[in-house]
């Protein structure tokens, strides 16, 4: 029997990113603000592990650029912001998970209701 969390380890693996890109669309965020949203439910991210990780190829890919910028409450952060790469590659996700996910779907009730 396969684990519960290999499934969804499976599932982050290809998702996380552009959770990430899609947080971004409405502006610029640092790295604890962008930890908070992804482990809320524990679903999309279990820890802050994989979180800088990501940023740091994100970056490298040019899909994310960072700047720092002083913080009232300590010591100056990083913020990350959408590239118009970025944008591209989140909308090309959206559509192709729509579909990938209604694929999914209609498989998984069509073996329901038989």
């Amino acid at each position: 029997m396969v684990a519960a969390e290999a499934i969804l380890a499976n599932l982050r693996r290809g998702a996380l990113e552009y959770c990430i890109l899609a947080l971004l669309r409405t502006g610029p965020r640092y790295g604890l603000e962008l930890s908070r949203e992804l482990t809320r439910d524990g679903v999309l991210m279990g820890g802050e592990g994989t979180l800088y990780p990501l940023l740091a190829r994100l970056r490298k890919s040019g899909l994310v650029e960072t700047t720092w910028q002083e913080s009232t409450s300590g010591p100056p952060r990083r913020y990350y912001a959408l590239t118009e790469d970025g944008q591209r590659a989140l909308q090309t996700f959206i559509s192709t998970w729509r579909t990938f996910r209604g694929a999914v779907d209609a498989v998984l009730d069509r073996e329901e209701t038989a």
